[in-house]
């Protein structure tokens, strides 16, 4: 690793333009009722490394693996319910990563997740009620990953600080904890992704393979989410081979125009607190799943 790691420095000179900047990502999310391997009973969390998923995409480089994410299958059983053809099984959107040296802070971009279903939609000749179909069974699938989404991140590589705004049942989180400290593997697969020399890296963390493309061209130690600690940007990120991607669709380096801070919105509560109301309210919709309800949080 560490010759890997002395390699991926020598290769391209470390310029202070390179360490300020922003990054846009395309945000793939597959729905856990589309996945007829998804664990319910246990959440996202159990979700562990499945050989094959995702296809030829997950072991063809960064590029073949941002085309393959957002696809649709054809008529798919899961959990005694057919899926018709043409249902919308992953939610797309667009995010952006401002950084610089020693912190990063992630948000929405302008164009909100809805927009760029819609367009997802429209390009697959999607009838509009089928988005809406999708939405509702997403709504009471106890999987964790159907009713928790990601609305922003700050990251301080200082004192490993990590502040989330979660969306989780409808209600707005504002989650302060730590950074998780991944085991990165550097791997002898190298790539170039949009006119940057990427380098493999994976990890297993919580359950969960991750693989990363990243670049020493961009000298932070950054990435969308929680994820980061690498000798470089991160421009492609895998979760589970597909179930969630990350995919940079441009990069924009020079003095940022806006001060890197936390998210403010939403209800502060430590991760502990957090993780215990996601579990009792999972199971909540677990127990009253086939009856009808849906318990949203107030």
């Amino acid at each position: 690793m560490k010759t890997l790691l002395s390699l991926c420095l020598m290769l391209v000179p470390v310029s202070l333009s390179a360490q300020e900047g922003s990054v846009t990502y395309d945000h793939t999310v597959v729905y856990g009722f589309a996945n007829p391997e998804a664990q319910p009973a246990q959440g996202d969390s159990a979700q562990a490394a499945r050989a094959g998923h995702g296809g030829e995409g997950a072991r063809r480089g960064p590029a073949a693996q941002g085309r393959a994410a957002g696809g649709r299958g054809g008529n798919r059983t899961v959990a005694g319910f057919r899926m018709p053809e043409g249902l919308p099984t992953n939610s797309l959107a667009s995010v952006v990563l401002r950084f610089n040296a020693s912190e990063s802070v992630m948000s929405q971009a302008e164009d909100r997740a809805e927009d760029r279903v819609e367009e997802v939609a429209q390009s697959s000749d999607v009838h509009g009620g089928m988005a809406g179909f999708a939405d509702r069974i997403r709504m009471s699938s106890p999987v964790r990953s159907d009713q928790e989404r990601l609305l922003g991140a700050y990251s301080n590589n200082t004192d490993g600080t990590l502040v989330e705004e979660l969306e989780f049942m409808g209600r707005t989180f504002r989650v302060t904890g730590v950074r998780p400290s991944y085991e990165w593997r550097l791997v002898a697969e190298q790539s170039e992704f949009m006119g940057y020399m990427v380098q493999k890296a994976e990890t297993e963390h919580d359950g969960k393979t991750i693989e990363a493309w990243f670049t020493p061209q961009v000298p932070v130690s950054a990435g969308p989410g929680q994820f980061g600690g690498l000798p470089g940007l991160i421009l492609v990120l895998s979760v589970n081979r597909g179930e969630e991607l990350y995919s940079a669709t441009s990069v924009d380096l020079g003095e940022l125009d806006t001060v890197i801070a936390p998210p403010e919105d939403g209800d502060e509560i430590s991760r502990e607190e957090y993780e215990q109301i996601v579990e009792e309210k999972l199971e909540e919709l677990r127990t009253s799943r086939g009856r009808g309800h849906i318990h949203r949080i107030g």
